[in-house]
């Protein structure tokens, strides 16, 4: 009984000293690459940010967005040009993890529960 009290002891004190990386700052600006599946066909959508605004190339149209930053790991997305009600809605980013050049998001509409997890690189 005392060798797994020690055992259990010791991998609660491992597992809950690891924090995930999160360098946001590293990822406010610069030129990244998306991929994923839309209506079962990879699809690829290049961004590039600054500050407070991103614009998006995705199959040969541009689309541009501005950012109100929440704090260094979270941003309102709210297009600037929407074409119906569903893009009048801003988009909630959240970057969860961060490694070398690439970071795992989280996203959804504001207001909703749905949320989708992605996986972005830093290109430049």
């Amino acid at each position: 009984m005392k060798k797994l009290f020690l055992g259990m002891t010791a991998l609660c004190c491992l597992t809950s000293c690891y924090e995930a990386e999160r360098n946001c700052e590293d990822f406010r600006t610069g030129t990244f690459e998306f991929e994923s599946y839309l209506e079962g066909e990879l699809v690829k959508t290049q961004f590039v940010r600054n500050d407070s605004i991103e614009i998006d190339y995705f199959r040969g149209k541009a689309d541009t967005s501005s950012i109100r930053w929440i704090n260094d790991c979270e941003y309102l997305l709210s297009n600037l040009n929407p074409k119906n009600r569903a893009e009048e809605k801003p988009i909630h980013m959240k970057i969860l993890t961060t490694k070398d050049n690439t970071y795992t998001f989280e996203y959804g509409l504001v207001g909703e529960n749905k949320k989708q997890r992605g996986t972005v690189v830093k290109t430049e």
